[in-house]
């Protein structure tokens, strides 16, 4: 950990920010083992604890808890922790149709990469990937690192709507698109999964830290 520079910033009067510089997997394995830990904690005045990729989220009642205090016990806490272990202990399998009316970007992803569009399919699907974080809407999870020759920036125009269910790449992760959202990544294939069902326990299908296979299925293209 030493090579990892941590920064605790205020977020508002009852937010504290633990940030970890260069952003890395390795950052997010122990933002992810931080925030399990200080869940099992149940330390008085928090009131919520959300991991992301290099950083997490502690909110609290100031009013209960100083921020100094926190902070000092957050530290404590990071200087003694491991972080996750590389394979996740839960791994969920997301059946996808990839190309096609699915994924419509694949073949300009292919052509892009220097990739036919099979080979782009079998490097999305060839490893156990780990759910960094889960943000932007209810159950999309960012996903990843994928391998270096699937990097590729975001599109350059964001689509209006995106199709819920819509398995997309870009900046090195993967998203998978809840409901039908505005969005900005490529988009190499479609699962059927529920990902949020706010009636469910727990609503998301997936959460920080679980890994995550890519299953290719028939009627798309397959490796």
């Amino acid at each position: 950990m030493r090579d990892i520079n941590w920064q605790f910033r205020p977020m508002g009067e009852g937010g504290l920010l633990i940030e970890g510089t260069p952003p890395s997997p390795l950052v997010n394995r122990y933002a992810l083992a931080l925030a399990e830990r200080l869940t099992a904690l149940r330390l008085y005045g928090v009131e919520a604890i959300v991991p992301a990729i290099s950083s997490l989220l502690v909110t609290f009642d100031p009013l209960l808890l100083p921020w100094d205090a926190l902070r000092a016990h957050v530290a404590q806490v990071l200087a003694q922790v491991d972080p996750a272990p590389e394979l996740p202990a839960r791994v969920v399998e997301i059946p996808v149709r990839y190309g096609g009316a699915h994924g419509p970007d694949l073949p300009e992803v292919a052509a892009t990469l220097g990739l036919r569009q099979e080979e782009v399919v079998a490097l999305h699907c060839g490893q156990v990937h780990r759910v960094m974080m889960v943000g932007f809407a209810p159950g999309f999870p960012y996903v990843g690192p994928l391998p270096p020759a699937l990097d590729l920036p975001r599109r350059a125009t964001p689509r209006i709507a995106v199709p819920a269910g819509s398995v997309a790449i870009a900046a090195g992760l993967t998203g998978i698109y809840p409901a039908r959202l505005p969005g900005g990544w490529h988009l190499i294939g479609r699962t059927e999964l529920t990902l949020f069902d706010p009636a469910a326990e727990p609503p998301t299908l997936l959460i920080a830290g679980d890994g995550v296979r890519f299953v290719p299925l028939a009627g798309g293209v397959t490796p």
